[in-house]
């Protein structure tokens, strides 16, 4: 089996991959100052919630948005006698074509190679996490940059921090957006908000990449992904081709397999 293993500022995700097939997804907190031995047993623990063990794992593959959790599983991969294929702007098969490629984050390139080879190009992969992040494609494959807002839950939590009446409330669409009480309110500004956010950026952004492209925005592919992607709210977003939660997951895979000659991703798809 392939460990995947997705770093963020807010969770780690990990992917069990058998014959090329995602067969279990589990989620974590992150805490960015865990040490080797907390994070192994984390993921032991992860492992173990679906029957599995480190022993069954023939190779990880890993992406972070958290350099110092890199370094601790290196320290895993090594103590397990495991390899180990860390995702960097150089490793994942791709042209960056932005002023400092060694500055974007690796799961923003990672989830550009999973649209590539999943969805086509040119394409938009709109991540919903701890940030959103609006990644560009252009027609060749290559990562040509995008855009980064605040996440939802992170300016839901915000409000709540650094205001002294406002509560913290259900992250959930209204059905208006005048809102008519204090909750519903936030809910419109904030919920509401974003989804127009989303719909504006992408709308923007396809423009740009279909020009540069050559090609009517309409054939710019939009795919949804992140933690929150599945939410219903992220539903109301706009000519939309595909939501896939685990598209970080599945570009992982792909990444083992075409640099390390990993088991090819299985897509499931009709002959």
């Amino acid at each position: 089996m392939l460990l995947a293993v997705d770093i963020g500022n807010t969770n780690i995700t990990t992917g069990l991959f058998r014959n090329g097939s995602l067969v279990a997804t589990r989620r974590a907190g992150t805490h960015a100052r865990a040490s080797a031995d907390e994070l192994e047993h984390l993921v032991d623990a992860l492992l173990r919630l679906d029957d599995a063990a480190f022993a069954d794992v023939a190779s990880i593959v890993a992406c972070s948005v958290v350099p110092g959790l890199i370094a601790a599983f290196e320290t895993i991969a090594a103590r397990r006698e495991r390899p180990l294929l860390v995702a960097t702007a150089g490793t994942v098969p791709i042209a960056v074509r932005t002023d400092r490629p060694a500055d974007v984050g690796t799961d923003r390139l990672v989830n550009a190679l999973a649209a590539a080879r999943l969805h086509g190009t040119p394409a938009i992969v709109a991540d919903f996490g701890t940030a959103s992040t609006f990644n560009c494609v252009a027609a060749d494959g290559a990562f040509v940059g995008g855009a980064i807002a605040p996440g939802l839950e992170l300016g839901l939590e915000a409000l709540a921090a650094r205001t002294a009446k406002l509560p913290r409330v259900d992250l959930r669409a209204p059905d208006r957006g005048i809102g008519r009480d204090t909750v519903g309110a936030i809910q419109s500004g904030a919920v509401l908000g974003h989804i127009a956010l989303a719909n504006g950026l992408i709308e923007r952004l396809r423009t740009e990449l279909a020009e540069a492209v050559g090609t009517a925005p309409r054939d710019v592919r939009v795919v949804l992904t992140g933690g929150l992607s599945a939410a219903p709210w992220a539903r109301s977003i706009e000519d939309v081709d595909a939501i896939d939660p685990d598209l970080t997951l599945k570009g992982l895979a792909i990444l083992h397999a075409e640099v390390a000659g990993g088991q090819p991703l299985e897509l499931g798809l009709p002959g």
